[in-house]
């Protein structure tokens, strides 16, 4: 039986009620096992990796002795699905899966701050939540739930820090 491979951007829930996002499939430089790396969407957003196989195993009720198997849903990780008018909205707003924004895209593979708060400032405009969420992963930070426009000042904010940090740095 073929193990459906989780994608970026698709929601899990723990066996224990964790909601999580898979951000990417990566693949361990060792070993070669498919990784998926994974951000808890609660507490303090933390970033995780662990075996896709994972993501299909069985819930077994002597590894969560204090879980009820009859309450439990079927695997350990369950794919939760958006319902239809939600991924309408997500199509119309160009966040529809397999299209991601030329621009996003370019924040993601540079490592300079100059650029990638230029390329911020250029998305002023179109700006979405799942973009903000995409970009403080790639910066190691966590903007908290709110208005828009806050998040993305946020965001802004702390590419700004980091420019002053390493430019303090480099004069030393």
């Amino acid at each position: 039986m073929m193990i459906r491979r989780p994608e970026p951007g698709e929601k899990y829930r723990h066996l224990k009620g964790g909601m999580y996002q898979v951000v990417t499939v990566a693949k361990h430089s060792g070993t070669g096992e498919e990784l998926v790396v994974y951000q808890a969407l609660f507490g303090d957003y933390a970033v995780y990796a662990g075996p896709a196989a994972m993501f299909a195993e069985e819930f077994v009720p002597e590894k969560y002795p204090d879980l009820k198997a009859g309450s439990m849903q079927k695997n350990r990780m369950e794919r939760v699905e958006e319902s239809a008018e939600k991924q309408g909205e997500k199509e119309q707003s160009g966040e529809a899966a397999g299209s991601v924004d030329p621009k996003l895209m370019e924040f993601l593979e540079t490592d300079s701050l100059e650029e990638r708060y230029n390329i911020l400032v250029s998305m002023r405009d179109m700006i979405t939540d799942g973009m903000i969420d995409t970009m403080a992963v790639v910066m190691d930070t966590v903007i908290p739930e709110g208005e828009i426009m806050k998040r993305y000042d946020d965001l802004k904010h702390v590419i700004q820090t980091r420019q002053q940090y390493e430019t303090a740095n480099r004069l030393r």
